[in-house]
């Protein structure tokens, strides 16, 4: 009998995503100070990447120690531009501001996801993408944001490419559910693999 199946998230397109895909699974909020640990890890020189594995290993870990039995999914995604990790706007203003500061740019999202199983981490997978925006108008940003908050509010970067932030891009490498904060092929690969999920 395959182990139960637990997701370390309150986020709603992962729950979709993993739902989408045919899983059962039940959504356990790791609550973790994600801002400490992040100051921390500034502190201590890590990458985005690294902070992005880390983060999600972390909500991995805390949910497994409660829930050895089960298969822990653990996920962060960190958006790093000129080489420094950004948090998620904290009001509508500051969304403007990287927003303004991301325009012609090209960014890159790391999503992590790391798996616990019998309190231990057995595996891990990093995915990198490369999203080039635009050079929208300050109209266009203006009247995108108005309609757009708060709904990306919880989103890094201030967009969420399933919605109207789509139009921001000119141009997007790599994988489009990584961009969305989960690298489900991979992850369901390796489900599979295990005998973790029917395959």
């Amino acid at each position: 009998m395959a182990p139960p199946l637990l997701l370390a998230s309150q986020s709603a397109i992962r729950q979709t995503l993993l739902a989408r895909a045919g899983l059962d699974f039940a959504a356990v909020p790791a609550r973790i100070d994600e801002e400490a640990l992040r100051r921390a890890l500034e502190a201590e020189g890590a990458s985005p990447r690294d902070m992005a594995d880390t983060l999600a290993e972390m909500k991995a870990r805390k949910i497994a120690d409660r829930r050895p039995e089960a298969v822990v999914i653990g996920c962060d995604q960190v958006l790093e531009f000129q080489g420094k990790a950004w948090a998620k706007p904290s009001d509508r203003q500051m969304a403007e501001a990287q927003l303004r500061q991301l325009r012609g740019e090209t960014h890159k999202l790391h999503s992590a996801v790391v798996l616990y199983h019998e309190a231990q981490p057995v595996w891990r997978h990093l995915e990198t993408v490369r999203l080039t925006m635009r050079s929208f108008s300050d109209v266009y940003l203006e009247a995108y944001l108005s309609r757009a908050w708060p709904s990306v509010a919880d989103s890094v970067g201030g967009y969420k490419i399933e919605e109207e932030g789509l139009r921001l891009f000119d141009r997007i490498d790599g994988d489009h559910y990584a961009i969305l904060g989960l690298p489900l092929l991979p992850l369901l690969t390796y489900l599979g693999g295990r005998g973790f999920i029917a395959a």
